[in-house]
């Protein structure tokens, strides 16, 4: 479990528990360091989740009517920023699947919400279960992957609802079909601690093929300034399954090009190639142990 400071910030005011035997010293430690630090000794407990998959829920609502549109896997992650998402959620238990769909509408009906928005979970694998995280009340950046394997344009349902339109769908009419992963490139120099890489694009090129959708705004000529996000690009490939999608984004981009700047490509396909993402179901640790492992392996080489 884990204690935590009431008034406390970041990783201060915070004490993780192994052993039942700990918790009456580590909770009375956790309440003087609180009362000395922020004036403040009030603390509360959370379980500890050891291994934990990032899965959010897209929710389309009206007001009355409240939809899902499946849920996506978001947990290949570096320093708590997406970086690989896909749909739907691989090797995740059937009954997992089915409260954490439910739940997000009933919280959505509960709260009568109304435009389109994304319930995000923490999936605690190895005692299937799940806790809220946060809701997220807009359009979500890795939307096109539920959009490849539903056939939706949430943009258009979402003008819709904010016009003041009632959905014409009902949930029966909402169905999956394939898998469709998304990366996300960003300018950043991934040899330089992902610092980013601002800079003038001198080649822009992405490949036309089956199952693949790129959505950018680059071009030769534009400038990348260092003040906001480095996403360049969002590349989308589906298949009819997992397998199928894994190798339409691989192809992609082994040949894309956007010279100028350094980007994060190269890890995608790091990404793409490993066989524990291969496998599916990864955590969010997963992206810390790879850049781990090929960090050991530059230096052994």
């Amino acid at each position: 479990m884990l204690i935590k400071a009431v008034a406390g910030g970041g990783g201060r005011g915070m004490k993780r528990v192994d052993r039942r035997e700990d918790l009456a010293a580590q909770i009375d430690l956790a309440i003087s360091e609180a009362a000395a630090a922020f004036g403040d000794g009030r603390i509360y407990v959370e379980r500890y989740v050891t291994i934990g998959r990032h899965v959010e829920v897209q929710i389309i609502s009206d007001g009355e009517t409240v939809l899902h549109a499946g849920e996506r896997d978001c947990s290949v992650q570096r320093r708590y920023q997406k970086v690989v998402e896909e749909a739907p959620a691989p090797r995740l238990p059937h009954k997992l699947r089915s409260g954490l769909l439910d739940a997000a509408v009933r919280f959505a009906r509960h709260i009568r919400y109304r435009s389109l928005g994304t319930v995000e979970f923490l999936v605690d694998v190895e005692r299937e279960e799940f806790y809220f995280l946060e809701m997220n009340a807009r359009i979500q950046v890795e939307h096109p992957v539920t959009e490849a394997t539903t056939g939706l344009d949430l943009v258009e349902l979402q003008i819709a609802i904010a016009e003041g339109r009632p959905l014409r769908i009902g949930q029966q009419d909402i169905r999956t079909s394939g898998h469709a992963i998304e990366c996300r490139l960003n300018a950043e120099d991934p040899e330089n601690n992902f610092m980013p890489s601002p800079g003038r694009i001198t080649q822009a090129w992405f490949p036309s093929l089956p199952g693949l959708r790129v959505d950018t705004h680059m071009q030769p000529g534009a400038m990348i300034p260092p003040f906001y996000d480095s996403m360049v690009a969002k590349l989308i490939a589906w298949g009819e399954t997992r397998e199928e999608a894994i190798e339409v984004m691989r192809r992609a981009l082994k040949v894309c090009q956007l010279d100028g700047v350094k980007t994060n490509a190269r890890l995608h396909e790091a990404i793409m190639n490993d066989a524990e993402f291969q496998r599916g179901g990864v955590d969010t640790a997963y992206l810390a142990g790879l850049l781990s492992t090929v960090a050991e392996g530059e230096k052994g080489g």
